[in-house]
């Protein structure tokens, strides 16, 4: 018997087109500041959130990470994300790649974005 040969396909992360799951504010410093809900059940988001005085846990992002943010528009790639970012921060953010893929993986992992 011939066993199945499982292929994957390859993802570039640099074609991915990032998109934001979560609501989010900008600070007096011009930071964004990512707004998660305490609840993820429907039910509870629709009934217990309202009362909260603090409904949302809130998720400070550096200088890099507010780059980033706010640069995912929904149409942009993660390449022309990329040139953004170093175009507005320069040789900072050096390693680009590797911080960025980091980053993206953090945020997809709590799912804070999804991709296109």
């Amino acid at each position: 018997m011939k066993s199945k040969v499982n292929k994957q396909q390859e993802l570039n992360l640099l074609e991915l087109v990032p998109v934001k799951n979560l609501k989010w504010e900008k600070n007096e410093d011009g930071l964004i500041c990512l707004l998660k809900p305490k609840f993820q059940l429907p039910f509870l988001k629709k009934h217990l959130l309202p009362l909260l005085k603090k409904p949302y846990y809130k998720i400070n992002l550096d200088k890099i990470g507010s780059q980033f943010w706010e640069s995912c528009d929904g149409v942009r790639t993660m390449e022309e994300i990329a040139a953004c970012i170093k175009n507005a921060l320069g040789d900072e953010v050096e390693p680009l790649y590797e911080r960025i893929t980091l980053f993206l993986q953090s945020l997809e992992k709590n799912k804070f974005i999804r991709f296109k």
